[in-house]
């Protein structure tokens, strides 16, 4: 969708229509996870209450361990790979939401992470499989952060 158009549709207060790519990615990125690494999935699609912009795509549980993942899903043959679409930006906007989440909960976890799971998609028509990169303990947070 036309970034102006999106623009358009949060100031009138109206989402824009969900990206297909992202929540198919989404959601293989949950699966893959929870089968293929053990995690528990905790929440998908969690917002900051007080600013909707701060998404965090999946909270997991790896053991003892609570990981915010952010996910990337894109063609497999896109020229800037998934890892790196997440930018400094980017990755401020997640520390937020990580924060607001962690300040939210009665029982505060003893260690967090940030993952990065990469999706690519094959072309339209293409038989193959997607191919699932996992990045573990991606930095975030500054080196003495405690929940």
């Amino acid at each position: 969708m036309h970034a102006v158009i999106r623009f358009l549709l949060r100031w009138l207060g109206r989402p824009p229509r969900p990206d297909a790519a992202g929540d198919e990615g989404e959601r293989l990125a949950a699966d893959w996870l929870q089968r293929e690494r053990g995690f528990q999935l905790v929440v998908r699609n969690w917002r900051n209450p007080a600013d909707r912009r701060e998404e965090i795509d999946l909270v997991c549980r790896d053991g003892e361990v609570l990981v915010f993942v952010e996910v990337k899903a894109r063609a497999a043959d896109a020229l800037v790979p998934g890892y790196y679409a997440v930018t400094r930006r980017k990755k401020r906007i997640l520390e937020r939401a990580a924060r607001t989440y962690l300040r939210s909960l009665r029982d505060r976890p003893r260690t967090f992470r940030f993952d990065i799971v990469e999706i690519g998609l094959p072309r339209d028509g293409t038989p193959a499989a997607p191919r699932i990169l996992h990045f573990e303990n991606v930095p975030l947070f500054p080196k003495h952060f405690r929940a």
